[in-house]
């Protein structure tokens, strides 16, 4: 009995030897990166934990996607050392946890140097968070003396706390991450007059062969030539609206959309006289608090259907 204590931990060395080189490999050479890392002009360091607690929601493995796999595998690649350390040494979780990602942060500190990745400290806390996961499966499914028994109990922990921190994950994320509030056509906002207009009256019209029919909105250049329409905003919104040319209309005209007087759109007529397949075009854009938003039309370019979405927290 007593032989078989160390040719059983011999074993297990073993096994912990080759799934570090394993991993280690995936970090450092899987992926393209020796080829990648070529035309990477300067390492990249991300000190600040943004997101860390993004992971796959469950509901997410009904039509998993490859990033799914790949972000489930920053947490589930590092269990088994949760499992294989422990048994090695007796150490205990803030020791274990410590250490492990101290040895995490080196690795992504090689990375970077090396330009076969990038330092992330999210990869750092991921990867941490999965060998912990191993650890308290460790812990709870350790309770007798046959080993297989333990190993059997240690497995199935294993998936029902990697379950438990995804769950719990995803509860974070809705509670952090802003999402978009209901649609706010742009004439019901205030102008930089301090004023809303009720802007053009919605009509039908038909683009490169679509029918169009505005619900919210039309905004031209008023038979002028030439409209500047200027609105604010001081919340952190998400921005939309169509444009295009009517079939019935010269492809003569031009549409500009600054915030902050910084150009965020310059279109043409002459786009969408080369590229018909592309209109009516839905255009979008995220907006930091937003204190201005000038858009100018010329000739007979059509905006339509524009305005904003509050980007607020669900608990708001």
């Amino acid at each position: 009995m007593t032989d078989k204590l160390p040719q059983k931990r011999t074993v297990i060395f073993t096994v912990t030897i080759l799934y570090t080189i394993l991993i280690l490999y995936f970090i450092f050479f899987a992926f393209g990166r020796i080829g990648a890392s070529a035309s990477t002009t300067g390492a990249t360091f991300i000190f600040f934990p943004i997101e860390f607690y993004h992971l796959p929601k469950i509901s997410d493995f009904l039509h998993p996607t490859l990033m799914d796999f790949v972000d489930l595998g920053n947490v589930a690649a590092f269990i088994p050392f949760g499992i294989l350390i422990p048994l090695l040494f007796r150490v205990r979780f803030i020791r274990f946890f410590s250490l492990f990602f101290l040895s995490i942060l080196v690795i992504e500190t090689i990375q970077a140097l090396t330009l076969l990745g990038s330092f992330d400290i999210n990869d750092a806390i991921q990867n941490s968070l999965g060998a912990s996961i191993g650890f308290g499966a460790y812990k709870l499914g350790y309770r007798t003396k046959n080993f297989w028994l333990n190993m059997a109990i240690t497995g199935i922990l294993c998936i029902v706390l990697l379950i438990g921190v995804l769950a719990i994950c995803g509860i974070v994320e809705k509670t952090f991450t802003k999402a978009e509030g209901p649609f706010i056509a742009l004439n019901e906002l205030k102008d930089s007059s301090g004023q809303t207009t009720a802007g053009t009256k919605p009509y039908s019209f038909k683009v490169s062969g679509q029918n169009v029919e505005p619900e919210y909105n039309v905004f031209d250049a008023k038979g002028k030539g030439s409209e500047t329409y200027t609105y604010t905003s001081e919340k952190e919104i998400m921005f939309s609206f169509y444009y295009g040319i009517p079939d019935v209309m010269d492809r003569d005209g031009s549409i500009r959309v600054l915030v902050d007087d910084r150009e965020v759109l310059s279109g043409s007529g002459t786009e969408q006289l080369n590229y018909p397949e592309l209109f009516p075009q839905l255009f979008e854009i995220p907006l930091e608090r937003a204190s201005k938003i000038t858009i100018i039309v010329k000739g007979n370019v059509k905006l339509w259907d524009a305005g904003v979405k509050e980007m607020k927290y669900f608990w708001n």
